[in-house]
């Protein structure tokens, strides 16, 4: 029990990172965005291909770290994949999201939004096929942290808890500590008015955009690196990201944040317990569950 706790955690760490992009551009344009996940697929395949081009260009990089299966030329990569992920959310929001909003409601834009996760993942599974892929073809070992009870974690699953967190308190600074995130909050309470004070609402929405992609694609490639690459990633996670996101109140950072340690325990406590075929419906008991008790979330607000 105590392993598929420690499991849940690291589970965790992936979603709440997919679930602060999520709950962020649901705050600001007011509507479910679920082609959000399919950026997890987008910076999990942008990494494999510059981890391809960064060997090509420097062969003595491809060694790996320590103990860990990671190499430099993808530690390199998982950089880029960041930014090429936030650059495609941005475009993405300039052919489809933004020309719907300026003509049409909030409901239009979720329909859209599962057009544009369907061309993702059809695009993706013609550019690179149905096969899964794997960043390296070397077998990491899971090490035994403690003997009673006894706990087994692989090094790269610590490296993506720690990366996971240490990029969530980076942005937890940029949002109390900069003007960005003064002027996120105030778009979001009102628009109108943060105009009318000198907040440029075009650029703030470009800029959670570019935030809200680069931290989907770094959890599409940190899932990855613990299983497999494949244009499903995004199909498989968009229920646990949007149960997060519920879970801890839409619009609150730090609400997705515990929404997804807590629904990667209810999932590892699930698999634990339950057949592995029912740990699927894990995602939506969350949700029911949760607009039942707090319909707002743990941290959102009544309105």
């Amino acid at each position: 029990m105590i392993q598929a706790l420690l499991d849940g955690v690291l589970v965790g760490s992936v979603v709440s990172l997919g679930a602060i992009g999520l709950t962020m551009i649901m705050h600001l344009l007011r509507f479910a965005n679920f082609s959000h996940a399919e950026l997890l697929s987008i910076g999990a395949y942008a990494a494999l291909v510059f981890d391809g081009l960064f060997a090509a260009a420097v062969p003595a990089a491809k060694a790996a770290v320590g103990p860990l299966s990671l190499t430099w030329t993808l530690f390199l990569a998982i950089i880029a994949a960041m930014a090429l992920t936030g650059l495609s959310a941005v475009v993405i929001d300039r052919l489809v999201f933004k020309r719907i909003r300026e003509t049409a409601g909030p409901l239009s834009m979720v329909f859209a939004s599962f057009g544009v996760a369907l061309i993702i993942r059809s695009a993706l599974s013609l550019v690179f096929g149905l096969k899964p892929r794997l960043y390296t073809d070397d077998i990491v070992f899971a090490v035994t942290i403690s003997s009673d009870p006894q706990l087994l974690v692989k090094p790269d699953q610590v490296f993506v808890f720690g990366a996971a967190v240490a990029i969530m308190l980076a942005l937890h600074l940029v949002l109390s500590r900069t003007t960005f995130g003064y002027a996120l909050r105030a778009v979001a309470e009102n628009p109108s008015l943060a105009q009318v004070a000198g907040v440029r609402l075009s650029t703030v929405i470009a800029v959670t955009w570019v935030v809200g992609g680069a931290l989907a694609g770094a959890a599409g490639v940190f899932h990855a690196l613990d299983n497999q690459v494949s244009p499903a990633i995004g199909h498989n996670f968009v229920l646990a990201v949007f149960a997060a996101t519920i879970v801890g109140g839409i619009g609150s950072v730090y609400g997705a944040v515990l929404g997804g340690f807590l629904v990667g325990i209810a999932f590892g406590l699930a698999l634990a317990i339950m057949p592995p075929g029912y740990s699927p419906a894990m995602p939506f008991l969350i949700i029911l569950g949760v607009l039942f008790i707090r319909p707002q979330g743990v941290f959102g607000e009544q309105r």
